[in-house]
């Protein structure tokens, strides 16, 4: 895979009532290189996790508009990007937003959780920009069957590429998407909605004895 041809089409993706971090600008939010520099952040995040080696890929369903809606990474807000870098040693990586720093929920807690297990861990959607309600840009619903399929080439050529010892799904629409492209994954429960303390647990369970 070529990580400049990747970053290539997927930003060259339009779809009705989605938001592509990689693509568009937010009215509210973005300023004229947003996108650009979330196409930076993503270059340089899926290199490093290529050079270093990402020990798992952990997949959540789509992008939610506090998080990798604003930053361009999956599962992970603005708060977190410092984390981030640490971890892969990335250098470059940077608020594409104005105004203040947001901070996520879900975000919070699985880098509250990779730091515990303290390993590489690469984190993406199965679905990878933003769907949202008509007339809402700042809510979240799940991805349709036609826009997953739409994009379903993307991810196994980033899987493919990263070739992870584990696959790691948070949640059941995101293990529905794995299970389409006929891949193995180990189910946990998506740390919304009450789910944090479960995620949690069912993550300390899978590295064990790594932590």
């Amino acid at each position: 895979m070529n990580v400049e041809q990747f970053i290539e089409r997927l930003g060259g993706i339009a779809l009705r009532n989605v938001f592509n971090p990689y693509r568009d600008q937010c009215a509210e939010h973005d300023h004229l290189n947003s996108a650009s520099i979330r196409r930076m952040n993503l270059r340089n995040y899926i290199q490093a996790a290529h050079d270093c080696g990402a020990e798992s890929v952990w997949l959540g369903r789509d992008c939610g508009y506090r998080g990798g809606r604003r930053t361009g990474i999956a599962l992970t807000d603005e708060f977190h990007l410092p984390i981030l870098n640490s971890q892969f040693g990335i250098r470059g990586t940077q608020k594409a937003t104005l105004g203040g720093t947001l901070k996520e929920r879900t975000a919070t807690e699985v880098w509250k959780i990779i730091r515990e297990v303290d390993q590489r861990i690469f984190l993406w959607n199965v679905f990878p920009f933003h769907p949202f309600e008509e007339g809402n840009p700042m809510s979240n619903r799940r991805h349709t069957l036609r826009e997953f399929e739409q994009c379903k080439d993307l991810l196994l050529e980033l899987l493919e590429w990263l070739r992870p010892r584990r696959i790691i799904t948070l949640g059941a629409d995101a293990h529905k998407g794995i299970a389409r492209l006929g891949l193995t994954a180990s189910l946990v429960r998506h740390p919304s909605y009450g789910g944090h303390l479960e995620f949690a647990a069912a993550i300390r369970r899978l590295y064990t004895p790594s932590i």
